[in-house]
């Protein structure tokens, strides 16, 4: 990468440059509570290529949330995905991760600097945020982890 962490909006788009996108959510059942995260990867042609999801414990919401973007970050290292685009529910997050919000809570903070450390090993990151409607996959796999964590196996 250029040094840069994200590209520019118009960025390497319509290259075909081989973006990998990963959909990801966290949650909480009460903040903190029990929490869990859910996330979907794509490959370039936009076929799934795994879907994460795991128990927490009780946590917060934002805790969940870089827990998923992380998770999805480190299968694109250990995989060898050049190019990642992330899309998440989490405006927080993505503006933390964009440099516009400071991340202020101390239990976020290393969650925040991991994420900047494995983003720089790719060669293309990009980040949006997404209405929740948007993540409605990694959504589903975020509450299925809760479930499953809490016994609620409806």
């Amino acid at each position: 990468m250029s040094g840069k962490l994200f590209q520019d909006e118009a960025g390497e788009r319509g290259s075909g440059g081989g973006w990998f996108t990963a959909h990801c959510d966290g949650g909480s059942r009460g903040n903190p509570g029990p929490a869990g995260y859910g996330a979907v990867i794509e490959d370039p042609d936009g076929g799934v290529v795994v879907k994460l999801s795991e128990f927490l414990g009780r946590q917060t919401n934002n805790y969940a949330e870089y827990k998923g973007l992380l998770a999805v970050l480190d299968w694109a290292v250990k995989s060898g995905a050049k190019r990642l685009r992330v899309v998440s529910d989490s405006e927080l997050m993505v503006r933390q991760m964009k440099g516009r919000y400071k991340v202020k809570s101390p239990g976020l903070r290393p969650l925040w600097e991991e994420a900047q450390r494995l983003a720089m090993k790719l060669d293309g990151f990009e980040m949006r945020h997404t209405l929740r409607g948007g993540n409605k996959e990694a959504d589903r796999l975020a509450n299925e982890a809760m479930d499953q964590g809490t016994g609620n196996r409806e």
